[in-house]
């Protein structure tokens, strides 16, 4: 039976070394295609998109009630993970200064057309309602909201960068259990070859109770 243990420890090894060789080599691959991925969009960040830069921003467009980013990507490619987020949350910013500080849901689809009533108006400007909305004298169709189109475009293109910075971090969450997979393995492999099994002692025998050393009473002999 110890025997049989002793190779599957050696087959557990085996497997745990190959597991995690693989899952690091698919994680480094992963993390590399993302960066060449976001090089070929060429993203470069614009001047204001620093702290300092974006709050004056901000105060000027008279946004209020909104958190800022605390990185950095002024002048920079896009080239990572992290950066693509923090470029997303740029965008963010730079989307509340194009609709005033209103949000996909607080406007309306269409540009409302003068005299709309107030009921049919959305708080950021617009209505949903095809009746009271503005339309094109060419296409005869309801003029879409621009402000609103803005937001849509921004949603589309943050949470693509958002999700390249969600696979970058994946993907070094793959090394981290590639690494652990190796050195379990390694362990395995250790303790099976180095005969682990036949030892009958224990490396925290220093948890068992000592045995007693006091002397059995001698026994008279007749």
């Amino acid at each position: 039976m110890r025997k049989v243990f002793e190779i599957g420890g050696l087959v557990a090894a085996v497997v745990l070394v190959a597991f995690g060789a693989v899952a690091i080599v698919m994680s480094i691959n992963g993390r590399s295609t993302v960066g060449s991925e976001l090089k070929q969009q060429q993203i470069v960040g614009t001047p204001d998109m620093t702290p300092a830069g974006i709050k004056a921003e901000a105060q000027k467009a008279g946004l209020k009630n909104i958190s800022f980013p605390t990185c950095s990507v002024a002048n920079t490619t896009v080239t990572n993970g992290a950066r693509a987020r923090c470029f997303a949350e740029y965008m963010r910013i730079h989307a509340l200064e194009a609709t005033g500080g209103y949000v996909y849901s607080q406007m309306g689809i269409y540009v409302a057309k003068p005299g709309a009533p107030k009921a049919q108006l959305m708080p950021g400007g617009g209505t949903d309602n095809t009746q009271f909305a503005a339309v094109d004298p060419t296409t005869k169709q309801p003029v879409q909201n621009g402000a609103r189109n803005v937001w849509v475009t921004e949603t589309a293109l943050t949470t693509a960068l958002n999700t390249s910075y969600l696979a970058s971090q994946i993907a070094v969450f793959g090394i981290v259990v590639g690494i652990a997979l190796l050195l379990a393995g390694i362990g395995f492999g250790v303790l099976a070859v180095g005969g682990a099994l036949r030892n009958p002692e224990t490396a925290l025998g220093f948890l068992q109770r000592p045995a007693s050393t006091r002397k059995a009473p001698a026994v008279p002999v007749a």
